[in-house]
């Protein structure tokens, strides 16, 4: 199974950068930009890639208890950016330390069962919004449309593990489908 650990934000947070995205669909070269389905938003905490089916119970358990050693936090969708040409995504504000080490305590339950998890990077919690079909695209317009964006606040309560199932192969615009496989209460 292909599994990253997540922070879900609730519907009515969704639905406010939903407008937002409407407004950038309607930027000169949208359609250039495969938009990811806001059924597709989350903050990913850590990536696991594949995760062997007899591992999936140490995973669960390790994550439970990294879920409950952090308390609940605030956050909200706010403000956004670009990875070079290629992404646009929407940032956070709030308790961004609480959401980073909730991050780290992800990652360290993939790396201290062995899974690969590649290179290690500064957090940085983003919400890919768009991905350049074409790469060699101007982003800059879609990151500044959404400098000022600041969603509602809301209480971060738990912590989920995600099953990512690719996009039919063949069908254009097809996209990934997430799927919760298992959610924990932060700080128990």
């Amino acid at each position: 199974m292909r599994l990253f650990a997540a922070v879900l934000p609730p519907d009515s947070s969704l639905g406010q950068l939903a407008s937002v995205v409407g407004h950038l669909k309607q930027l000169p070269d949208a359609d250039r930009l495969r938009w990811t389905g806001h059924d597709g938003w989350h903050f990913t905490l850590a990536f696991y890639g594949e995760v062997p089916d007899e591992d999936l119970p140490e995973l669960r358990e390790r994550l439970a208890r990294a879920a409950g050693r952090h308390a609940p936090y605030e956050l909200r969708i706010a403000g956004g950016g670009r990875f070079g040409d290629r992404v646009v995504w929407a940032g956070a504000d709030g308790d961004r330390p609480a959401m980073r080490h909730l991050a780290d305590a992800a990652e360290a339950a993939g790396c201290r069962m062995g899974l690969k998890m590649g290179e290690h990077r500064p957090y940085t919690p983003h919400l890919t919004l768009a991905r350049s079909r074409t790469g060699h695209l101007d982003l800059v317009p879609y990151a500044a449309a959404l400098a000022d964006f600041a969603g509602s606040p809301w209480t971060v309560e738990e912590m989920a593990l995600m099953r990512s199932h690719p996009p039919a192969p063949g069908v254009p615009g097809a996209q990934p489908h997430y799927a919760p496989v298992a959610r924990w209460p932060l700080g128990g």
